[in-house]
Formats: structure tokens, C-alpha cells, sequence
């Protein structure tokens, strides 16, 4: 109802995954910790959907736009190979390149910041009904001498912050060069070499996201109610072992970026 209030396909697509996600054998109020009542959940939950939705239209034309780029004539003069015609022109501006990774840039850090605020939501026991601190596991009385996910989620925090400071318009400085011959460039490599940049911190956010959920289930223990969770959660623990102890997280972080980028494991069907 909520989506089709406001119909962009994206949010859409995006809401019925998450309600897919989210589908369970069982009533939902019973798998929550009524320590903590809200009468609503803070934006980065209650509006994923918008948020992420952004993402998911913004590709529906960034996608067909950079396959028009890579499969077009880029170069000047183009030759006429019917009439031997020499024409003169500007395929080379990079302007859709240069638009179309700025959008993708902005889109990507967004969703970022999003993953970041939810970690900051897991780790804080006035917000993870019921959780313990940072997701420290129980052990003994050793258990407030250990971090848990307190440096993951502070990582998080600055990857997160660096993926949207990256986010500035390329497409906004064009510059006057070779002698005002090119006098109004696209700036496209530019955009396109911060749209990876931020692709690269936006995975690593996001690994860090998927092991703070992972470490939250098992602590909560109600993840087999819900069919498509427990899959994603053994697919995560095939990288990365559950923290008892205090560890170096780097490699975990970076095993599972490798799944996100080189795996199926979060790409079947929802």
C-alpha cells in the first residue's frame, strides 16, 4: 500500500524484497524484545526502501547509458565508410559518462550511509532491543573486556563518511584547456574514477553490515523462522566464523567483500 502510494519501480522492487527477507514461519511480534516500544523506527529502517529505491531507478538509466558509451563512436573525425566523408563532431564529450557516474556515486554513498546507520543501531544497546553492547557475546565474566563489533562499526562510520565526501559533482568543474580549443570538458574520468572509489568503500560498508547482521542473529537465535535469512547467514558464515573473541576483523571484511563481488551467495532471486 505504501509503495504503490508513491509508485517509483525502485522503492517498489526494493520494499517487496525486503518483505520477502523478512517473510517467517511465525508472527513477527513474537520473534521482537519488547524492551524497547517505538511508535516509529528510525529513517535508515522505515525508509530503506526510498532510500535504496533511489539506487535502484538511478541504474535503470545509468546501466543503458554507460552501454551506449562502451558499444558507440567515442572519436573525432568519424568516417563515413559509404561516401569516404570526413565529419567533424564531439562523440568524445564524455557528458552522459560524467552525469551518469556523478548519479551512481551519490546513489552508492547513500545507500552506504544507510548500512552505517544501521550498524550504529546493532551495536548500541539503546537501540537493538535487547542486544548486548557492541554485540559482545556472553562469556564469562570476561565479557566487558571485549570490543565485540565497536571498531567494525566505527570503521563502518568512516568508510561511510569518505564515500560521501567523494560525492561531489565532477560534472560541475569543467575546465577551459588547450588553449580554449576544449573549453568546456565533461569531466567524465574524473567521475568515473570517484564512482569507483566510492564503490569500493560502499562494499566494504556493506561487508561489514552483512557480519554485524550475522552476529546479531546468532546471538538472538530466531533466524531459522525466516528461510531466506538463514541462507544468507550460512552463506556469511562460510567466510567469516562468528566473534567470541576479540580478533582482527581486516581479513573478514575483505573475504567478504570477495564474496559480495566474485560469489552468488546475496544475488538469487527475491
Amino acid at each position: 500500500m505504501i509503495s504503490e502510494a508513491k509508485p517509483y519501480p525502485g522503492q517498489a522492487g526494493v520494499a517487496r524484497k525486503i518483505a520477502r527477507l523478512l517473510d517467517s514461519k511465525v508472527s513477527a511480534r513474537r520473534l521482537e524484545d519488547d524492551a524497547l516500544e517505538t511508535l516509529q523506527d528510525p529513517y535508515s529502517l522505515r525508509c530503506a526502501p526510498q532510500i535504496l529505491g533511489v539506487l535502484a531507478d538511478a541504474l535503470s538509466w545509468i546501466v543503458p547509458w554507460v552501454e551506449i558509451e562502451a558499444n558507440s563512436s567515442n572519436d573525432n573525425p568519424i568516417f563515413d565508410p559509404a561516401t569516404g566523408e570526413v565529419l567533424m563532431g564531439g562523440n568524445f564529450y564524455g557528458g552522459h559518462i560524467a552525469f551518469a557516474m556523478d548519479g551512481l556515486k551519490a546513489a552508492l554513498a547513500s545507500a552506504a550511509d544507510t548500512c552505517d546507520r544501521q550498524i550504529a543501531l546493532l551495536v548500541n544497546p539503546n537501540t537493538n532491543r535487547g542486544l548486548p553492547g557492541d554485540l559482545v557475546r556472553k562469556n564469562g565474566a570476561s565479557q566487558g573486556l571485549r570490543h565485540g563489533f565497536k571498531a567494525m562499526s566505527i570503521a563502518s562510520s568512516a568508510l561511510a563518511a569518505e564515500a560521501l565526501k567523494a560525492t561531489m559533482p565532477a560534472a560541475s568543474f569543467s575546465r577551459s584547456t588547450e588553449s580554449h580549443n576544449q573549453d568546456k570538458v565533461s569531466m567524465g574520468t574524473i567521475a568515473a574514477r570517484d564512482a569507483e572509489r566510492v564503490c569500493t568503500l560502499a562494499e566494504r560498508v556493506a561487508a561489514i553490515h552483512l557480519l554485524a547482521a550475522a552476529q546479531a542473529c546468532d546471538i538472538r537465535q530466531n533466524i531459522r523462522v525466516r528461510p531466506l535469512l538463514e541462507k544468507a547467514l550460512r552463506n556469511i558464515r562460510l567466510v567469516s566464523d562468528p566473534v567470541i573473541e576479540d580478533r582482527p576483523l581486516d581479513e573478514d571484511i575483505e573475504r567478504m567483500c570477495a564474496a559480495i563481488r566474485y560469489t552468488d551467495f546475496f544475488r538469487g532471486k527475491i
